[in-house]
């Protein structure tokens, strides 16, 4: 996960426990990327930069592309 990202009150993990640990798992194994992108580049770290735009749009509420993280309007 990107260190320098802060997230806001209005973000939240999936609740599905298990799943989160699934995922953790594995980007741990890939060096931090998110699991369901096929290249390896700096804007799909997670927290990917889809993501990141999608929390800064305040019109967004769902869960980024692989449903690790939850945004509430």
């Amino acid at each position: 996960m990107s260190v320098d990202f802060v997230f806001p009150d209005n973000v939240r993990l999936n609740e599905d426990a298990a799943y989160v640990e699934k995922l953790r798992a594995v980007m741990a194994k890939n060096g931090g990327y998110c699991p369901c992108r096929i290249s390896r580049t700096a804007e799909n770290l997670c927290v990917c930069r889809e993501f990141q735009e999608q929390i800064a749009d305040a019109d967004f509420e769902g869960f980024c592309h692989c449903k690790l993280y939850y945004k509430e309007k």
